[in-house]
């Protein structure tokens, strides 16, 4: 399963697979406040939002719940919120430093492009794609994309005096990150999978939980060492059953977002699930991933510079949001 660290990690820019609702002070009642930063609101449906992606995966790879469960929530909810505050406070000094000034449109709309054009092969469609299964809209991701924009750039007015970047540091960034900035849409898998139904028409005593103990007992029969084909065919409800359980090469696109994401995180070989969905319980033995292309370093130069940057430069960077801090008010509601 892919670690809330990793997400949190590129969870507040306006990547497709993250939505965020729009910030109005007065839009929210009291009760859809998550935080107000110098007035300004950071509502519970945006936290709710950062969270969802995490959350999705979380569900599907933990059926059972459980106190780990609510444990593992909290602590990405509270990070979230702390990021979100941080954020908010960088666009609170912006606004301060700018008059509210509005970032400028055309530089909104060439970042939508280079998107388009370095994460989604220069194809639109597939853009407005992965907008919809997101359930971004157009308008929001472009707010986002403003936010991210107006971030970077104040962060690097902060860092403009500080020792330049040596170009290794930057090679053994992009080394270091160039899978989590290849195209996503490119991802494919093969697999082998058992579908196990939470119910059964024919059958109005087989229940969830009886079915996810079946499940939970299939796996455990795999790990020592049964045949996975073999118990496919015996216990799977699916159209795979037939071919062992065997499913061919198939895009990354074409399965869930929380589904392929784990997939990916996934070493190959392993046994995983059961996961859940809304009609059953997945078991999955991973074969083979197929990886997007990644974006040359010629291309992502400039991100990963800053990225180094930033780095370098954490210690400054810390006392920077401190001095937002101390200077500004913020309430928690939740």
């Amino acid at each position: 399963m892919t670690t809330f660290k990793t997400l949190l990690k590129f969870s507040l820019v306006p990547l497709i697979g993250i939505a965020l609702a729009s910030t109005h002070a007065n839009a929210r009642e009291v009760t859809g406040i998550a935080a107000k930063v110098n007035g300004r609101v950071i509502t519970k449906n945006e936290l709710n939002y950062h969270l969802t992606p995490y959350r999705q995966q979380l569900n599907a790879s933990m059926p059972r719940k459980g106190p780990q469960y609510n444990q593992l929530i909290g602590k990405a909810r509270n990070e979230i919120l702390d990021n979100l505050i941080e954020r908010e406070l960088i666009l609170s000094e912006f606004r301060v430093r700018t008059g509210d000034r509005q970032f400028p449109p055309y530089a909104i709309d060439q970042e939508i492009d280079r998107q388009i054009r370095t994460l989604y092969n220069n194809n639109k469609s597939e853009f407005n794609k992965a907008l919809r299964q997101a359930g971004v809209t157009p308008a929001q991701h472009r707010r986002e994309t403003e936010k991210k924009l107006i971030v970077q750039a104040m962060r690097s007015q902060q860092f403009k005096n500080a020792t330049p970047p040596m170009p290794r540091e930057i090679a053994a960034e992009y080394n270091e990150h160039k899978s989590k900035i290849r195209d996503i849409t490119g991802d494919a898998l093969e697999y082998h999978k058992i579908y196990i139904s939470k119910t059964d028409s024919s059958d109005p005593l087989v229940t969830p939980q009886a079915q996810l103990n079946l499940a939970e007992d299939i796996v455990a029969r795999l790990k020592k060492g049964e045949e996975f084909a073999v118990l496919a065919k015996e216990y799977s409800v699916d159209s795979y059953a037939e071919d062992g359980g065997k499913v061919g090469k198939t895009k990354r696109t074409d399965l869930s977002p929380a589904f392929a994401a784990i997939l990916m995180e996934t070493p190959t070989g392993e046994i995983l699930g059961p996961l859940e969905d809304t009609r059953g319980y997945t078991i999955v033995r991973l074969d083979k991933k197929h990886f997007g292309p990644t974006p040359p370093l010629s291309k992502v130069k400039n991100r990963m510079e800053s990225r180094v940057r930033s780095r370098k430069n954490k210690d400054k960077n810390d006392r920077w949001i401190e001095r937002l801090k101390s200077n500004a008010m913020i309430e928690i509601k939740i």
